[in-house]
């Protein structure tokens, strides 16, 4: 059994059933994601246009990919074709390109609300207030070609556990919040994606739908070191 596969089949056997595994593939070669693949695992999240589009071809059809990381509107129509969910909607613009490039091909695209509650500013995504406001003006509903399935954050980058869960907790409450003013009546806005290597355990206690862990399946990878084994 190889480490990734080892890590996967730990990962599931200590997962609820209702919480779904994106393994993290970023800088990593499509032979390592392959492993994963062939261990049962199904659905891969890249942060990278370029990364993703050379990847997607190189695994079988049915791995599902998700985007994760902060989408810049003039390479969208690259992965609209395929994407299975986009877990950065954060912005008005942004969402009105995705509507438009998905219209030209008459597909769905579903897209996860990014939400920004860390300390960290470098973090992206809708400010609680302004995810509010964006919701309100409703122009979300004239976009049939989006699907809006939930919400994505992430904690501070931190050891104190306490502000950790403190974030992943203001998290759910937002998802409550939207649900019950805007999705009640949509069973597909049912994702809170957070949680990542380092503090998921904490994010499955506190709600999370879908975890996103990259190194904890396979190990620490740098820019550099993919670009030496090619």
């Amino acid at each position: 059994m190889t480490s990734i596969e080892s890590r996967i089949r730990s990962l599931g056997d200590e997962l609820p059933p209702n919480v779904r595994l994106v393994a993290v593939s970023k800088f990593h070669p499509a032979s390592r994601i392959r492993e994963a693949y062939d261990t049962g695992q199904r659905v891969f999240g890249e942060n990278r246009v370029q990364e993703l589009v050379e990847k997607q071809p190189q695994l079988p059809p049915d791995a599902e990919w998700h985007f994760i990381g902060s989408l810049q509107r003039n390479k969208v129509k690259l992965i609209v074709p395929f994407i299975a969910c986009i877990h950065s909607l954060d912005s008005e613009r942004l969402m009105l390109e995705i509507e438009r490039q998905a219209a030209e091909i008459n597909r769905v695209v579903p897209c996860l609300l990014e939400l920004h509650v860390a300390q960290e500013e470098s973090k992206s995504g809708f400010l609680p207030d302004e995810c509010r406001k964006f919701l309100a003006e409703g122009r979300w509903r004239d976009c049939p070609h989006i699907r809006i399935s939930g919400i994505m954050g992430m904690a501070t980058f931190t050891d104190d556990e306490t502000q950790i869960r403190k974030e992943f907790r203001l998290l759910k409450s937002l998802f409550e919040e939207f649900k019950a003013d805007y999705f009640a009546e949509s069973p597909s806005f049912k994702e809170i994606s957070m949680g990542m290597s380092d503090d998921y355990p904490i994010a499955v206690e506190e709600g999370s739908t879908m975890l996103r862990i990259g190194s904890l399946i396979f190990g620490a990878r740098g820019r550099g070191i993919l670009k030496m084994e090619g």
